[in-house]
């Protein structure tokens, strides 16, 4: 009995020790080998708030991407260098975790005055502190998802500080958008034979026509209107699998998107990026997979045929859905190649 009680005190001691390591385990990110390589992941003061940043590439030399991540609230640190080890070799990419989102997410910091202005202000400060740090004229801003909505502002904002603008899963008029995702998810489950999903599905149509609602990410990845050729990125396991988050980040990522998409989410939808930005001072790109009910790709290109520009072009892969840049990763670095070095 007494060795007993004695095991299960080891055990318990061995448990909190393995929770404290995992909780304040250090994070890094892969090192890059070479003289002029970069691979570095840090935290910086942007516009009054720290923010988590990840740099890589081969040769710090090489034309900068500025990525501005999804969600609202769900950062892609954790495991973009899996998909973006081509991009790295001619370009130096830059990733960072929003104000209040993943590792930027700080317990007992005040988000009340979070808003998709103060996120746009973030990254136009974000901008001129790469674009510094990198010696850089201009950078190319690389937006994805719910990142359009804070990238094109920006983009519109200040185009002197971007070479050009890349929308990947463009967000376009919200509703249209989403009633494409809705009609999609219903058609799959009908096909599928899934008499449930359609009843519960179909008794949403009033709210996400009225803009109160979107269609279930949920539906919408289970009927593959997110990913086809890989598998939904971004999940728990996945992220603290990473070097580049510990157990205490996972924790934030969680808190941080839940805070975010409740603050964010109701201007978005009330607040659709063709009443806000009409034209476009730069080259500009929508690069959007056939298959994306995330951000529908037909929504998008309504869009993009009435953006004023001197210079646009819509990219369609038609093997992707929402993460072309993921899927699809070598016609994605090819298409970059072709495309800003050549």
């Amino acid at each position: 009995m007494k060795m007993t009680k004695k095991i299960w005190k080891y055990f318990g001691l061995i448990m909190i020790i393995s929770l404290v390591i995992a909780l304040f385990s250090p994070t890094w990110t892969q090192q890059i080998k070479g003289e002029n390589s970069i691979s570095e992941l840090e935290q910086v003061k942007i516009n009054g708030s720290k923010h988590e940043i990840m740099i890589r590439g081969n040769d710090k030399d090489n034309p900068v991407i500025l990525v501005v991540h999804g969600g609202p609230g769900t950062p892609e640190i954790p495991y973009v260098d899996t998909y973006q080890d081509l991009l790295e070799t001619n370009f130096t990419v830059v990733h960072y975790d929003q104000r209040a989102s993943g590792k930027s997410y700080h317990f007992g910091e005040d988000y009340s005055n979070l808003s998709t202005d103060l996120l746009v202000e973030d990254l136009l400060a974000m901008t001129d502190y790469i674009s510094k740090r990198l010696g850089k004229e201009k950078v190319i801003l690389m937006a994805h998802s719910a990142g359009t909505y804070i990238g094109m502002q920006a983009a519109d904002l200040a185009p002197e500080k971007y070479e050009a603008y890349i929308g990947i899963g463009q967000m376009s008029d919200t509703i249209e958008s989403e009633m494409d995702g809705l009609n999609y998810v219903i058609d799959q489950a009908k096909q599928n034979g899934n008499t449930e999903d359609v009843l519960y599905l179909q008794g949403l149509t009033e709210q996400i026509r009225n803009g109160e609602m979107v269609t279930p990410r949920n539906y919408v990845m289970k009927y593959g209107g997110a990913t086809r050729l890989i598998e939904n990125p971004g999940d728990n396991i996945s992220v603290l699998l990473s070097s580049e988050y510990n157990l205490l980040d996972v924790i934030r990522y969680n808190y941080g998107m839940s805070y975010t998409q409740q603050k964010l989410l109701k201007d978005i939808l009330e607040n659709p990026l063709p009443t806000i930005v009409t034209k476009l001072e730069m080259p500009f790109y929508f690069v959007m997979g056939k298959y994306d009910y995330m951000t529908s790709s037909r929504a998008a290109k309504n869009y993009f045929d009435k953006i004023e520009a001197d210079q646009k072009e819509f990219i369609s892969f038609d093997q992707s859905a929402h993460y072309p840049q993921f899927e699809e990763k070598e016609k994605f670095y090819e298409w970059m190649v072709d495309t800003f070095l050549k």
